[in-house]
């Protein structure tokens, strides 16, 4: 193919916009030492790029997901969760070894009780440290 337009390209990839994105991060992957899947021909990274698409060596889909993931900042990784009933475990073991808790109770004050003792607070002295 001596020449790769778009219109070549996208018969592979729908969206333009997707298929720009796409061949730029093909073309930087190839900047950074990713083996080309089509003949050079002295053409540059953008160029080999989109006429790896358009010849279909490379998948779009797989492109795709290469490039989400590099963008991705932070990757969830789904652990299985062995610990969780060892844990539990341990807690209810915890809970049968200690002293029942005693009743806490708390002063009530009503609203009156509460704007008296604000009422009855001293400003404190002014001082030139503030």
């Amino acid at each position: 193919m001596a020449r790769v337009t778009v219109e070549d390209c996208i018969d592979k990839v729908d969206n333009r916009f997707e298929l720009v994105l796409l061949a730029g991060h093909r073309a930087r992957l190839i900047s950074q030492g990713a083996q080309i899947t089509v003949p050079r021909d002295n053409d540059k990274n953008p160029v080999v790029a989109l006429r790896e698409i358009a010849d279909e060596t490379l998948s779009p889909d797989d492109l795709k997901e290469d490039l989400i993931h590099s963008l991705q900042k932070h990757v969830e990784v789904d652990e299985p969760e062995a610990e969780a009933p060892e844990a539990a475990d341990q807690t209810v073991a915890a809970m049968d070894t200690e002293e029942p808790e005693e009743n806490i109770t708390f002063d009530r004050m009503t609203e009156e009780d509460l704007l008296a003792g604000i009422e009855g607070l001293v400003a404190p002295e002014k001082s030139d440290d503030y």
